[in-house]
């Protein structure tokens, strides 16, 4: 048994106070402890800067639209289904959206572009809904109101291959940097006799468009060297994508990051730029979320790691513990040194139990500080990691920096 299958996130999470839920509030919508909001604080802050290294330029938009857009980008006809139902608002009609993509799509067309700014890559930490059945909701991994990691690259169409290879490349070093690792990696297809232009259809667009961005994809598996298969009626219905899986601690597989080829929306919305040749032209849209929903990434991390978070998302980054309550004053100011450092850090106090007992308490967190009256007057520290390898002393503010740096390495390389 691997240690994923020890962890169900549900359980696990509850026990380490992460998340909870409510009947008041309504199933399927979780609200996030405090310990949990730092896990997904940090995930959302490493993804952030993970994409602004990349060249992604974020927004923001809101989570109302009007019926009309859900009509314009076809998720009224072919997604409805999975949408909240209308809201009238005076004379307007508004929905919750259950997809970020028509936002951005009119963020790109509300300003005119030129071929040289192009491949634009925009993305967005935003929310979205979705009308599921409470029969498959649970925990973090079936949500009825999720914050979405989405990002749409608006391209030109020789780009296009080389933007979906860069997404599927940052997709990657992510799942690493977060002990995530991918089950498989699929190919998601229409149907095998999938009708494309009509409104019966469960897809929007051309037959010759599909076939285009299907092979697009493929390319883009075949030179990532990745063993992949395909999958005839998983795609969405604007288009084929590479879904990126994972399994949770019951054996059940699902999708966790998407790179996904649009030539529908662009059209739908009359997106333009000006091309070399003084002319308009019609971009690409490439839809890419490199962890998904940061609810259920979180879920998968909980069980992954169960509990013992890596540093740069572990709830309590650095508890420091004093031997008695002659160094509670010492300890209390290098917790305050080390939030100065933006540091998560608790001080397990003296009266609450045997320097052992504490140590055990708190051993899922990655880096412990024992004080007593020899670190006091020498003004340093002895970290303990969590496997329980003591690092040699250093003095308080160099140990507390190099801890800074290990629990957020982007930062220390920028």
């Amino acid at each position: 048994m691997n240690n994923q299958a020890k962890y169900d996130h549900r359980k696990l999470g509850r026990e380490l106070g992460l998340f909870d839920s409510d009947p008041l509030i309504g199933a399927g919508l979780p609200y996030w402890l405090p310990a949990g909001a730092a896990i997904r604080q940090a995930l959302e802050r490493y993804i952030a800067d993970v994409e602004r290294r990349a060249g992604y330029q974020q927004v923001y938009s809101p989570v109302l639209g009007k019926r009309e857009l859900y009509e314009i980008s076809g998720h009224w006809s072919k997604y409805s289904e999975d949408m909240y139902p209308p809201m009238s608002i005076g004379d307007e009609e508004v929905v919750l959206r259950p997809s970020l993509c028509p936002h951005h799509a009119l963020m790109f067309r509300s300003r005119s572009h030129s071929y040289r700014e192009l491949p634009l890559r925009m993305s967005e930490l935003g929310g979205q809904y979705r009308s599921e059945l409470s029969g498959v909701l649970g925990g973090l991994t079936r949500v009825r109101a999720m914050q979405l990691n989405d990002g749409h690259i608006f391209c030109m169409l020789e780009q296009v291959a080389d933007e979906a290879l860069a997404a599927l490349e940052l997709i990657k070093q992510a799942h690493h940097d977060l002990g995530i690792s991918a089950s498989g990696y699929v190919l998601s297809l229409p149907a095998s006799d999938a009708r494309f232009g009509d409104p019966s259809s469960k897809y929007v667009g051309s037959a010759e468009s599909w076939a285009l961005a299907a092979d697009l994809l493929r390319d883009v598996l075949d030179k990532s060297g990745l063993e992949y298969s395909e999958e005839p009626g998983e795609a969405a219905f604007y288009g084929p994508k590479i879904d990126i899986q994972i399994v949770d601690s019951a054996g059940r597989e699902s999708t966790l990051s998407t790179i996904q080829v649009d030539f529908h929306q662009p059209d739908a919305f009359g997106l333009e730029y000006i091309g070399a040749d003084g002319n308009k032209h019609r971009p690409v849209m490439v839809h890419r979320a490199i962890v998904g929903s940061i609810e259920r990434a979180v879920a998968h991390l909980i069980e992954v790691h169960g509990g013992a978070f890596p540093a740069r998302l572990a709830p309590v980054q650095l508890v420091v513990l004093p031997i008695s309550d002659d160094e509670e004053k010492a300890a209390l100011e290098v917790a305050r040194r080390a939030r100065d450092r933006g540091l998560r850090v608790e001080v397990a106090h003296a009266d609450e139990g045997s320097l052992g007992a504490r140590i055990r308490e708190n051993r899922l967190a990655p880096y412990q500080a024992v004080i007593g009256a020899r670190e006091v007057e020498a003004g340093a520290l002895a970290i303990r990691l969590r496997d329980g390898q003591q690092l040699p002393p250093a003095p308080a503010g160099e140990a507390l920096d190099r801890l800074a740096a290990e629990c957020d390495p982007l930062r220390r390389e920028g």
